[in-house]
């Protein structure tokens, strides 16, 4: 996926990288793929979080990209939903990026920070209530930490990909009767690549930004336009 393919690009870029997931086996095959990277097999959510951050930091980037999605109805969607992907999607970063600010400001590190975001913070997508107001969320937490790390030389900015062609990306999207009202809304008439969306998060991360700042980036082939 998109957190699997940035780490190794990362790596090439001669960063040290820490890779968090809570799915063992991706985190495995990742490190005898790329050993250079430390890998932590932990949720997101988990209060050890903290611990993780201070122990391995302090870090120049970060990237927050964990998420779930869950597909519901309005009327069907429930509370235990709603506070399942709230804390991923929403909380999770909030508490990391907290973390990882202080660090940054006691070293004196001009940081960037992305937040991985959807174009579901931007338009209404059926089936999607829960998903789309954490991404909506998500895209306003991170201006008002752009707005207040931004005396402290810390950028803050969201990639927002349409569909990306994934593993998951391509066994959902796979059917053309589901794909095909999307991708005519799409100029470039086309899915995004894993590799699309890792270089706008390269791009964010590197010094060639430094002056973006509270940016909530599209990256869907003029999905918005239409």
């Amino acid at each position: 996926g998109i957190g699997r393919e940035l780490a190794k690009k990362l790596v090439r870029c001669k960063a040290k990288v820490v890779a968090v997931s809570k799915t063992e086996i991706h985190l495995n095959t990742l490190k005898e793929e790329v050993p250079e990277i430390i890998t932590v097999c932990m949720d997101v959510t988990s209060p050890d979080i903290k611990l993780l951050i201070e122990t391995n930091g302090p870090f120049d980037c970060l990237v927050n990209n964990a998420a779930l999605a869950v597909l519901e109805p309005f009327l069907e969607a429930s509370e235990s939903n709603f506070d399942k992907l709230f804390e991923v999607n929403v909380k999770a970063p909030l508490r990391i990026s907290q973390i990882v600010a202080k660090q940054m400001i006691e070293h004196n590190i001009k940081g960037s920070i992305v937040n991985v975001s959807s174009q579901a913070s931007k338009v209404a997508l059926r089936d999607h209530v829960i998903y789309c107001s954490t991404k909506a969320a998500l895209d306003a937490m991170s201006k008002v930490m752009a707005l207040e790390l931004g005396e402290h030389e810390i950028r803050v900015n969201c990639v927002n990909p349409t569909v990306v062609m994934t593993k998951m990306g391509q066994i959902g999207w796979s059917d053309p009767i589901k794909a095909g009202p999307l991708l005519q809304r799409i100029p470039l008439h086309r899915f995004a690549e894993v590799d699309e969306v890792v270089n706008a998060i390269l791009f964010l991360l590197s010094n060639e930004s430094s002056f973006i700042n509270s940016v909530t980036l599209p990256i869907d082939g003029g999905f918005l336009s239409t």
